[in-house]
Formats: structure tokens, C-alpha cells, sequence
């Protein structure tokens, strides 16, 4: 195993991923191919996520509680982001459907995307492929949305997020007690 140099924004894609998928069969080709990062990347993905104690020694069970103090606390230090220019893309933070309907605002956060329905300020994705990926899958595309809610918001949207997380998690039923 390589020696561990810290987490990259897309082992979170990935543990995301593995919780949106539930009790589904997956191998890692499968993580590649829907989240658009190569499968030597997956592998050592699961291989840091594994070392940093955020998913069990078979890389199939995400430690939910371990991931989401990390999230809560940890990914607006480790991968920061600030809004940018007014662009059309895809709703993200309080602004995507899974906390909307909790939260009245003027600020619209959005991933830059050409074919994206809304107009706001951009936030950067949290990997490359991270707008292909939630346009295939809804419950990873809220996963996200939660996260950038981590990174970028308040104190309320952040509650709301780590609710709508521990929901997401206990629905799908595939995480393991650390």
C-alpha cells in the first residue's frame, strides 16, 4: 500500500457514492465508470479512506459516524470554497432540493453547468466529475448538496445538512458501526 499523504476531495465522492448505493453489488470498475474517476484511482482511493479509518477492512462499509464528523468539521478546512460569479448550472448546498424546502434564500449556489436549470453563484464541485455523477443519481447528488452545505454554510444549513445525512445514511443501511 502506498503511504498515506492526506484525503483528496474525490475519497469523499467515493464513500458518498458507497452509501448512496445501499445493500447494491458494486466493484470498483462501477464506482469508476459512474463517478468519471479511473479505477487505479478508486483503488487507492478506498485504500486511504480505509487507512484514515472511514470504511472497513473489506472497503465496502463506510463508518457513517467517523465520515460525518469529518464532514461537519473537517471539509470547509481541508477543501474550502467561496462563491464566485453568477453562472447557470445545477443547485447545490441549501439551495438543491434536499434542504430547499427547509431554508428561505436569496443566495442560489450553483456547480457551473451548461445545461443547469438555475442561476447563482458558483461553487466550485468538489471533484471533476462530480456534476456528471449527480445527474445520474439522486441520492449521491443530495450527498453532495449536504456537503457543500458543510463547506459553505451556516449554522442552521449545517444542522439541517448533518440531519439530512444521518437520514440518507440509516435509510440506505449499508454503513458500519466503528
Amino acid at each position: 500500500m502506498k503511504p498515506h499523504k492526506g484525503m483528496r476531495p474525490h475519497d469523499i465522492a467515493v464513500l458518498l457514492k458507497i452509501i448512496a448505493l445501499g445493500q447494491q453489488e458494486w466493484m470498483n470498475k462501477d464506482l469508476a465508470s459512474e463517478l468519471h474517476i479511473s479505477p487505479s484511482e478508486i483503488t487507492e482511493s478506498l485504500s486511504r479512506s480505509q487507512f484514515a479509518g472511514l470504511i472497513n477492512a473489506s472497503r465496502k462499509k463506510v463508518f457513517v459516524s467517523a465520515l460525518e464528523d469529518f464532514l461537519v468539521f473537517g471539509l470547509k478546512v481541508v477543501f474550502p470554497v467561496q462563491p464566485g460569479a453568477m453562472v447557470k448550472g445545477m443547485a447545490t448546498a441549501h439551495a438543491a432540493p434536499v434542504l430547499k424546502k427547509y431554508f428561505s434564500s436569496k443566495e442560489i449556489y450553483v456547480w457551473p453547468d451548461a445545461n443547469g436549470k438555475e442561476r447563482g453563484m458558483m461553487i466550485e464541485p468538489l471533484y471533476p466529475g462530480a456534476v456528471e455523477a449527480a445527474k445520474h443519481d439522486p441520492v449521491f447528488y443530495d450527498l453532495l448538496a449536504i456537503c457543500d452545505a458543510f463547506r459553505i454554510g451556516k449554522v442552521r444549513e449545517i444542522e439541517k445538512a448533518k440531519e439530512q445525512f444521518e437520514k440518507i445514511a440509516k435509510s440506505k443501511n449499508n454503513v458500519a458501526a466503528h
